[in-house]
C-alpha cells in the first residue's frame, strides 16, 4: 500500500493543478447536492421496548391531540393577578398558528400572579422549526407583552431553539492558525493544514445534509462531526506536513519528499482515520438512532478529512514548492533540525527511571479520575440554561408558581382494552398517596374511549435525584399491567439506564477491534495492549474533570452555566467513541516513528527517544491546536457539546503531556524487547503492512532486526 501511495503523492506534486480542481469541483458539487436534495436534522430518540416508549406510543396512538410537539406559554404578573380577558384573547391568537391542534385552558397558580397555557402541535418537533416557531409565539402573545405581563416561553419547541453557530469554529480555526505559525515560522506552512482540513470538512459537512434525506440525522450531528473533524483534519495534515519538511531537509526534491511523505506519516494518517472509524462505529451498538447517526455523521466528515490528507495536500505542497520552510531554512547548504533535543534527552531521562515515573503517571491519571466514581449522569434540560434565557425564566416561574414538579410531570397511559374503566378511580386514588406525588389530574379519555391518561405532578423537579426513585415505586407498586408511564422525566429515567447498560458493550467492542487493528499495524501484542490501557487512562481521567467542573460545580459559571449540573447522559457513549478513536490517532503517530527507529537499529530504548523526539514538536503542535479547538466549542451554548469540548480538551492534553512524555517512555523502557513481541503463529497468518515505506521499501521492513539489549 506505501508503494501506492507514493506514487500517489509523487503524482500529485508533479501534477498538482489537476488534483486541486478535482478538489474544487467535489467541494461545490457536494455543496450543491446538500443544497438541492439534502435533508432536515430531526432528533430520534426512540427507545424500543422501554416502559416509557410503550407509554408514547400508545398515546400516538389514542390521543391525537397529544401525538404532537408542545411549548409553554408562561404569563406572569409582577403585581396583582393575571387578567383573564388578556389570557383569553391571546389564546384565540395562539390557536390561529401553524400546526396548532389544541391550546389548553389558561391553568392560573394559586396566587393568581402567573399563568400557564400549553399550546399543542399536530406535528413532532422535528417537523417544525424550532426558531421560527418561536417567533410566531413571541408575535401571539405580543398583546399581553404590550399590557406589562412577562411572557417567557419552555416546553418542547422553545427548547430546541439553538443559538447561531461559527463562534467556537472561528475561535478553533485562529487558534490553529497562531499555533502553526509559531511552529513553522512560515505563513505557507501555517495555512496549508487549514485549507486542506477545510476542504474535507466541507465534503463532509455536505455529506451530513444529504445522509439527512435518507435518514434522521441529530440536530447536534454537524456540531459534534464539525468539532472532530476540524480537530484530526488538522492534524492529519500537519503530520504529513512535518514528514514532508524533513524530506526537504535531508535533500530530496519536492515530489520526492511529497511521496515518501504520503507513503509513510500518509499511511498512519489512513490507519489512525481508519481507527477513529472503529471507534465511532461502535455508537451502532448503542442502538438509540440517535447516536447511530451521530457515529454516520462524523464519520463521514473524519473520512473526508483523510481523504483530503492524502490527495488534495500532496498537490498544494507541490505547488509551494520549499515555502513550507522558513525563508532561512531555505538557503543552499541550510540545516534543518528534523527533531526535538529537549524530548531526547527528557526521554532518556524517564528511561533511566522508569518505575517511579510510571507510578507518579498512573497516579496522577487515578487522582483526576477518582471523582468520576461519584457520576451522576442525567440529560440537561431547561434548568441547566443561562438565567437570561427565556425556556430558563419559563422554568423558573413555572416552579415558583407551581411547584418544581411541574416542570417535569408523568403521563400515566392506560390501555382500557387491558384495564378496567372502573379501577381508574383507584388507581388515581393510589398514585396520589405515593411518596413524592404532589398532585394528580383527573383521568382525560381518548376520543374513542379506548385509552385513558392521567397527568400526575412530582414535588421533585426534572434533574432532582429523588425522581428515578419516583418513577421506580410507581412502576413497581401502583401500575397495574396495561398502564406505563411516560413523560420528560420518565423518558429520562430509562434514557439514562439504556445508556448505561449499553455502554459495556461498546467499550468492549472498540478496544477489542481497535487492538486487533493496532496489532496488524505493528507487529506486537504488547504495544496495542499498553495504547489500549493508557486511552482508557486519558478517558477515565476526562470523566473525571468532567464530574469536577460540570457536576460538582468547580468552574460551571466560568463556562456560562447558573449553577452545578449532571454529566449528561449523552456524554459517556459519545465522549467515549469519540476520544478512543482520536487518542488513538497520537499512538498511531508516534509507535510508527519508535518502530521505524527500531527496525531501523534494533535499540529498544534508543528508538523510544528517537521516536519521541521526531514527533515531540509536531504532537505538541497537534495537541494545542486540538485543545484550542475543542475549547472553542467549550464556548457553544448547548449543555452536550459544552461538556464534550471540555472533556476532549482535557483527554488530548493529557495524551500529549503526560501519556506521551512519562507513560510511554517509562513502559516502553521497562518492556525493552518486548515491545514488538508477537508469537510466531500471529507472525505468520497476520499481514504485512509497511508504514515506513517509501520509494523504495524500507530497509528491515520485511524482517526485524536482531535487537540489542534493552
Amino acid at each position: 500500500m506505501s508503494r501506492l501511495l507514493y506514487r500517489l503523492g509523487k503524482a500529485a506534486a508533479l501534477r498538482p493543478w489537476r488534483f486541486v480542481v478535482v478538489w474544487l469541483v467535489l467541494v461545490g458539487a457536494m455543496a450543491g447536492l446538500a443544497g438541492v436534495a439534502g435533508g432536515s436534522l430531526h432528533d430520534n430518540y426512540t427507545l424500543s421496548g422501554s416502559g416509557s416508549q410503550q407509554a408514547t406510543d400508545l398515546l400516538k396512538e389514542r390521543f391525537p391531540a397529544l401525538s404532537g410537539a408542545d411549548a409553554r406559554v408562561v404569563v406572569h404578573a409582577k403585581s396583582g393577578r393575571v387578567d383573564q380577558a388578556a389570557l383569553g384573547a391571546a389564546s384565540a391568537e395562539l390557536r390561529k398558528l401553524p400546526h396548532v391542534s389544541a391550546v389548553d385552558p389558561p391553568r392560573p397558580s394559586r396566587d393568581g400572579a402567573t399563568a400557564l397555557m400549553t399550546v399543542r402541535y399536530s406535528v413532532p418537533v422535528t417537523d417544525l422549526a424550532p426558531k421560527p416557531t418561536l417567533d410566531l409565539l413571541r408575535t401571539a402573545t405580543r398583546d399581553l407583552e404590550k399590557a406589562g405581563y412577562q411572557v417567557e416561553f419552555g416546553g418542547q419547541v422553545p427548547e430546541n431553539v439553538t443559538a447561531p453557530g461559527g463562534v467556537a469554529e472561528a475561535v478553533g480555526i485562529v487558534a490553529a492558525l497562531v499555533i502553526l505559525l509559531l511552529a513553522f515560522g512560515s505563513v505557507v506552512a501555517a495555512g496549508l493544514p487549514l485549507a486542506v482540513a477545510l476542504a474535507g470538512l466541507g465534503v463532509g459537512v455536505s455529506g451530513i445534509t444529504l445522509l439527512a434525506s435518507f435518514t434522521n440525522v441529530a440536530t447536534t450531528a454537524p456540531t459534534l462531526a464539525m468539532m472532530v473533524g476540524l480537530g484530526v483534519g488538522i492534524d492529519y495534515a500537519l503530520f504529513i506536513l512535518t514528514r514532508h519538511r524533513e524530506g526537504l531537509a535531508g535533500g530530496l526534491d519536492v515530489p520526492e519528499s511529497v511521496g515518501r511523505a504520503i507513503a509513510t506519516a500518509g499511511l498512519s494518517v489512513i490507519f489512525a482515520g481508519f481507527t477513529v472509524l472503529l471507534a465511532l462505529c461502535g455508537l451502532v451498538l448503542s442502538r438509540i438512532p440517535v447516536f447511530m447517526t451521530m457515529g454516520f455523521a462524523t464519520g463521514l466528515v473524519v473520512a473526508a478529512t483523510v481523504l483530503s490528507a492524502v490527495t488534495l495536500l500532496p498537490a498544494v505542497l507541490g505547488l509551494a514548492g520549499r515555502r513550507v520552510l522558513r525563508r532561512r531554512d531555505r538557503a543552499p547548504g541550510a540545516k534543518i533540525s528534523a527533531g526535538s533535543p529537549l524530548v531526547r534527552r527528557w526521554a532518556e531521562h524517564v528511561g533511566r527511571r522508569p518505575w517511579p515515573w510510571l507510578l507518579a503517571g498512573v497516579l496522577l491519571m487515578l487522582t483526576l479520575a477518582a471523582p468520576m466514581l461519584g457520576m451522576r449522569t442525567w440529560p440537561s434540560d431547561a434548568s441547566s440554561e443561562p438565567s437570561s434565557n427565556t425556556v430558563r425564566q419559563a422554568y423558573d416561574l413555572v416552579a415558583d408558581g407551581y411547584g418544581p414538579g411541574a416542570n417535569g410531570t408523568f403521563l400515566v397511559a392506560a390501555d382500557l382494552r387491558k384495564v378496567d374503566p372502573a379501577s381508574l378511580d383507584g388507581l388515581s386514588a393510589r398514585l396520589s398517596r405515593v411518596e413524592g406525588v404532589m398532585a394528580v389530574a383527573p383521568p382525560q379519555l381518548s376520543p374513542d374511549r379506548s385509552a385513558a391518561v392521567i397527568v400526575v405532578t412530582p414535588r421533585y423537579g426534572p434533574q432532582d435525584e429523588r425522581v428515578t426513585g419516583l418513577v421506580d415505586r410507581v412502576r413497581a407498586d401502583v401500575l397495574p399491567p396495561g398502564t406505563e408511564i411516560t413523560g420528560l422525566t420518565a423518558i429520562y429515567v430509562d434514557l439514562s439506564r439504556v445508556l448505561s447498560e449499553r455502554l459495556w458493550p461498546v467499550i468492549g467492542v472498540v478496544v477489542a477491534t481497535s487492538f486487533i487493528m493496532l496489532m496488524i499495524v505493528f507487529r506486537s501484542v504488547l504495544a496495542p495492549l499498553k495504547a489500549a490501557a493508557m486511552n482508557l487512562l486519558s478517558i477515565g481521567a476526562a470523566y473525571g474533570v468532567l464530574t469536577a467542573v460540570f457536576q460538582w460545580g468547580w468552574g460551571a459559571e466560568l463556562l456560562g452555566l447558573p449553577h452545578a449540573v449532571p454529566v449528561s447522559s449523552f456524554i459517556l457513549l459519545l465522549m467515549f467513541a469519540v476520544l478512543f478513536g482520536v487518542s488513538m490517532d497520537y499512538e498511531v503517530f508516534l509507535l510508527s516513528r519508535v518502530r521505524e527507529e527500531w527496525l531501523a537499529g534494533g535499540d529498544a530504548r534508543g528508538s523510544v527517544s528517537t521516536g519521541l523526539a521526531a514527533t515531540g514538536r509536531v504532537i505538541t503542535s497537534a495537541a494545542l491546536i486540538m485543545v484550542a479547538v475543542f475549547l472553542g466549542f467549550a464556548m457553544d451554548p448547548g449543555v452536550v457539546i459544552k461538556q464534550m469540548g471540555v472533556g476532549l480538551a482535557v483527554a488530548v492534553a493529557l495524551d500529549a503531556t503526560v501519556v506521551r512524555l512519562v507513560l510511554v517512555p517509562a513502559t516502553m523502557a521497562l518492556l525493552g524487547r518486548a515491545n514488538w513481541w508477537l508469537p510466531k503463529p500471529l507472525a505468520r497468518v497476520l499481514p504485512e503492512i509497511d508504514l515506513h515505506g517509501g520509494g523504495e521499501p524500507a530497509a528491515g521492513a520485511a524482517k526485524e532486526p536482531q535487537p540489542s539489549p534493552a
